[in-house]
């Protein structure tokens, strides 16, 4: 069984951009309060998040590979 690894919104921030997807804290903590964001969970009173859940994030933004900006959305 994996243990999963829990990152603060700083920590996840900070992973998605060094991944080269520029994200602040402040964004994941506005996205917590109005949706559209990574799926957190609460530990005492902070916002965790798991790597699994940053990468299902990533792969529900990212749009498909494309050769063209003419090619549809």
């Amino acid at each position: 069984m994996n243990t999963p690894t829990y990152r603060d919104r700083r920590e996840a921030a900070r992973l998605l951009t060094e991944r080269g997807l520029k994200t602040s804290w402040k964004t994941l903590q506005k996205l917590a309060t109005v949706g559209g964001g990574p799926e957190y969970q609460i530990f005492g009173n902070r916002a965790v998040y798991t790597d699994q859940a940053l990468d299902a994030y990533v792969a529900g933004k990212i749009s498909a590979p494309r050769r063209s900006t003419s090619e549809a959305a």
